[in-house]
């Protein structure tokens, strides 16, 4: 939904307190963000042929993330590292939705949610990002090597897990897993269903599968959920009232809930080197705006008919350089900082930003 306003002056109006009119515009650019169903009708595809093309994305800069305290680095258990806004001239580019990237952050891979790949790698200076470069696009492709935006009509593609080869897309309006063997084309592979409980079918239509995440064998050497890929939805309630979630595959499968406080609810998760589980969560209100947060979950608690919960190790809203967050992961450096990463989905919105961030875990 387009805005006759800034995002500056929303964000001006939340920080001097929600008139009627700053509660008007907030309302519209939560709409943006929160699109009504059923969705408009997705943009031309951008691609002449179901082949990758190199786009060039500009990097902007973000030197501070809190707008009322610029030299404030410190945000709950986060550090603030460096952020940037993305921008580029190719059609397709927008709709960041979920993210992940090689052990040294560098080379990435992301999914929008118009059903395309992004692959390239982000540049550093010293331990802050400058730019993005060696960018490709590409089509999600079907079974039938066509684009699944053209056959089926499937958008919305919202969360990416990556299981060595194999890389496993969650599509929220239909409510599907699609997965690829990158050893087979890499972005050109054809997706392959992934056969789901009937419950998931049954999850709202515009709040459904929304995060991935895929436990490695290695990792969870030993325990129930080697193995698992657990698919969390954005705010599919179950008869409490707390957020469904399912583990597909691996030894336990079945379906859990995580509890849902403040009216929060789940846009992506991460699987940490130690083995924690965090959840990036977003919500929108009348009287406290915008905010997201971090939550940390412990994987042993996971397992079918639990009820898992967790403490905030980090919260944010208007006063600080947001916007849609829907994607999260984490990796380690040379020093053996662990950095979390977001990005955030535009919607395609001329009032909304793609967002790169990126974080030090303190604690």
């Amino acid at each position: 939904m387009r805005s006759p306003v800034s995002r500056r002056h929303v964000l001006r109006d939340v920080a001097a307190g929600l008139s009627v009119a700053a509660l008007s515009r907030l309302a519209q650019a939560h709409n943006a963000a929160q699109p009504a169903v059923p969705r408009p009708a997705a943009k031309p595809n951008p691609y002449r042929v179901n082949e990758p093309v190199s786009i060039e994305v500009k990097a902007r800069p973000l030197p501070s993330f809190d707008i009322r305290d610029r030299a404030r680095v410190r945000f709950g258990a986060l550090e603030y590292r460096s952020g940037l806004i993305l921008t580029s001239s190719f059609s397709g580019f927008g709709g960041l939705s979920a993210l992940r990237l090689d052990a040294k952050g560098e080379r990435f891979i992301a999914v929008s949610d118009q059903g395309s790949w992004f692959t390239g790698r982000i540049v550093y200076r010293g331990r802050e990002m400058a730019g993005l470069d060696e960018v490709e696009a590409a089509p999600l492709l079907g079974a039938d090597g066509k684009p699944i935006t053209a056959t089926r009509g499937w958008y919305d593609s919202e969360s990416l897990a990556l299981d060595g080869s194999f890389a496993y897309v969650g599509l929220e309006r239909v409510n599907q897993v699609l997965r690829y063997d990158f050893a087979k084309g890499f972005t050109r592979s054809r997706g392959e269903l992934v056969p789901l409980p009937p419950a998931a079918r049954k999850l709202p239509l515009n709040k459904g599968l929304e995060a991935l995440v895929f436990v490695p064998k290695a990792m969870a050497k030993g325990q129930a959920l080697a193995g698992t890929l657990i698919a969390f939805s954005e705010r599919g309630l179950d008869a409490s009232g707390n957020l469904i979630a399912f583990l597909v595959g691996g030894k336990t499968p079945g379906q859990f809930s995580v509890r849902r406080t403040d009216s929060f609810d789940i846009s992506d998760a991460v699987l940490l080197p130690s083995g924690d589980l965090l959840i990036l969560e977003r919500k929108f209100s009348w009287l406290g705006g915008v905010g997201i947060r971090i939550r940390r979950l412990a994987l042993p608690d996971i397992a079918p008919g639990a009820v898992v919960d967790g403490p905030a190790i980090f919260n944010a809203d208007l006063g600080n350089e947001i916007d849609n967050m829907e994607g999260i992961d984490a990796h380690v450096t040379d020093q053996g900082e662990t950095v979390l990463t977001m990005i955030s989905d535009d919607n395609f919105s001329l009032i909304q930003r793609n967002l790169l961030l990126q974080f030090t875990l303190v604690e």
